[in-house]
């Protein structure tokens, strides 16, 4: 009898998942099937993201989440498990300016990110500081032109 509670139990939650991931944008559910840390510290980049920016759009390009603005690219999130971070990507870095020391561009030519080991890692001002300044910077292109 316990067995076929349990058992009852496990379809009921399944279903519920199943229906709630058919409302979910593939990126969402990326975020929410990752390990810890890099679910904890990817859900609240996404909250700080999202609050900051009510007309970003997430999607899921190249197997991660990609947040666009005007249907072009802004920022991703790389998570990477092998190394154990979480980058956030900015599309513009040429363009920045603000917090140079804290952006990491190790073996990336063009793009530079803010890099996170644990969630007590982020620091906000740091993140929104150059976020709105990717978002000033967003009519600029990839590369520096001079």
């Amino acid at each position: 009898m316990v067995f076929l509670v349990n058992f009852i139990t496990f379809v009921k939650i399944q279903k519920e998942a199943y229906c709630l991931s058919l409302f979910m944008k593939p990126a969402e559910e990326y975020i929410l099937n990752q390990p810890e840390p890099f679910k904890s510290i990817l859900l609240h980049l996404q909250i700080l993201i999202e609050a900051t920016f009510s007309e970003v759009d997430l999607q899921f390009k190249w197997k991660i989440p990609f947040y666009y603005l005007n249907e072009k690219p802004f920022c991703y999130l790389n998570p990477s498990k092998k190394k154990g971070y979480v980058d956030v990507v900015f599309w513009v870095s040429a363009h920045l300016t603000k917090y140079n020391e804290h952006l990491i561009s190790e073996n990336r030519k063009v793009v530079k990110s803010l890099r996170y080991f644990k969630i007590e890692d982020i620091n906000e001002e740091i993140l929104l500081s150059v976020l709105k300044e990717a978002h000033s910077l967003k009519g600029k292109g990839f590369y520096k032109r001079n």
